[in-house]
Parts: C-alpha cells; structure tokens; sequence
C-alpha cells in the first residue's frame, strides 16, 4: 500500500538523509536563518525560499554541484548559497538564465522589492551586484539555458524552474537530467503545479521509472529524488513538445491520480483545464484562462 505522505511503497523509502525532508523541517526555520540571501528579490513563496535554502545548508552532501535554471535577478542563488556558506562545502552554484527582464516585470517584481528603477532589459549586473556576497560560491552561466551544455560533472540538486515552454523543458532535461547521482540527487520542479505548465507533470509522469515524488512545497513545487539516471532513449520518449494534447492529458489524468492521496487533485484539475481551454499550445505564456 502506497503512503499518502511520500506514494513509495515501503521498500523504496529513501535513506535516513533524504527522508529528512519527508518532515519538512525548513517550515521551523526563523527568518533570519536566510540572512543577507532574505534581500535579494524573488518570485519563490516563503516555503520555497526556505526549502532552498535548507537543502544546502543542512541536506546537501557535496556530492555534485548545484544547478539552478532560471535564477531571474539571483532570488533562489542566493537562498542556495547561502546555505553553502552555511555548510562550508566545495559545492558550488552554478545559475543560469537570459538575464533579462521586460519593464512589466521590473515593476511588479523588482521594483516592489526594492531595487530602484534602471533602464533597459538587462539584468545581469543587477544580478552580480546582487550576488556579490556569496559570489565565492557561485557561477553565473548567460544565455539561452536550453541551447547552453553542461561539463561541470555530477548534479546534486537540480532546480528546474525555466520549464515555460515545452521544448525548453525537453532540452533541459536531455542536458541536465543524465548528470544526477542515482540514489542521492533531488530534482526541485519549480513549477509543477503551474496550470500554465502542464508539460511538466506529463513528462514528470513518463519519467516516473526514474523519479520518486518526495514532498510538496507551496506554492508549485515538487521535490523528486533520482532512483537511476534516466537514458537518452527515455529522454527522447518523455519529449513533452512532440506529445499531442490527448497524450498530455492522459498523463495529466494519471499524475492527477497519483497526487490524490497528497490532496493536489485540485490543483492538477487546474492544469487540466488549463491545457483544454488552451489547445495546442506549448508556451506558458499563451495561456489564458478562460
């Protein structure tokens, strides 16, 4: 019988290290335990930046770096970081992203947190300038993430919030995915209970030979730990872009059966409807709801 606070049969409960997280001990963190890492703007809830942070301070090994796709302005860097320094591990973390926001964002985000208004779209010094206490740490990769590769060995814990198209999140998954430790890595997707994304749960279903669902984070995210580091034939068979809509809802369907027990049906049904009022899309932001 599956549990409803992890769905793994008992003999693939995780070791003692991971099933740290099954408690959630990151919501007792005080506030301060983020020190500086608390100013820098973010889109992540309270519980994500904790999560964040707790999983480099106290659950990380160093056995492999930590991959963050899609720091924005540097937010869930410096929540990783910080935890680094609070650790004293060799990890580091390496984020990437375009760097770049559009005016909408600068003031609903940055701006309300605090940054004073700058012209243009870059935002890769604000990011530095933001970083620059724990930029011992840290590695700033520039571009397109699903056009850039990885050399940089083992993955620890892979964030994957940069999943806002389908073909990005495939690509991502071909690059980043064959590099974590079977048995140890986690996988954090940012964005799995994003109506706008239902690309994300669907090929979190067809990877699920690979994949353990481990505990839920409000708002979106969901923590998964790596059984076995998935091939590339797996890859090319989970490539969500080349799913039709039916496909994705089939998938959906089942993650909405598997996520019953975690009281996420709800949520899942959301991304369901989301996909059939938005037919044939694959770009987050296309969506509306209707």
């Amino acid at each position: 019988m599956l549990s409803p606070a992890t769905n793994m049969p008992p003999q693939d409960l995780p070791d003692r290290a991971t099933e740290a997280l099954l408690s959630r001990p990151w919501t007792h963190l005080l506030d301060r335990a983020l020190d500086k890492a608390r100013t820098v703007p973010t889109m992540l809830s309270g519980q994500e930046q904790q999560l964040y942070y707790w999983l480099t301070a106290f659950w990380a090994e160093g056995a492999g770096a930590i991959v963050d796709l899609g720091c924005f302005a540097g937010g869930s860097t410096a929540r990783l970081a910080q935890g680094l320094a609070v650790a004293g591990l060799d990890s580091r973390v390496a984020a990437f992203d375009r760097f770049t926001a559009g005016e909408d964002v600068k003031h609903s985000v940055l701006y309300r947190q605090g940054v004073a208004p700058f012209d243009g779209a870059d935002i890769l010094p604000l990011a530095k300038d933001l970083l620059a206490p724990w930029s011992e740490w840290i590695d700033l990769h520039r571009g397109e993430i699903d056009q850039l590769g990885w050399a940089g060995g083992p993955i620890e814990i892979l964030v994957m919030d940069a999943s806002k198209a389908a073909c990005t999140m495939d690509r991502m998954s071909e690059t980043f995915l064959p590099h974590l430790v079977p048995g140890r890595s986690l996988v954090v997707q940012q964005d799995f209970l994003h109506w706008s994304q239902p690309w994300v749960p669907a090929q979190m279903e067809l990877l699920s030979e690979y994949f353990t669902p481990l505990v839920h984070v409000p708002r979106d995210t969901m923590v998964f730990l790596c059984h076995g580091s998935p091939p590339a034939d797996s890859l090319a068979l989970a490539r969500s872009d080349d799913l039709s809509d039916s496909d994705l809802l089939g998938l959906l369907a089942a993650a909405k059966l598997r996520y019953t027990p975690w009281g996420l049906a709800d949520r899942l049904q959301e991304t369901i409807d989301g996909l059939r009022n938005n037919p044939g899309l694959r770009r987050a932001h296309q969506f509306q709801r209707r």
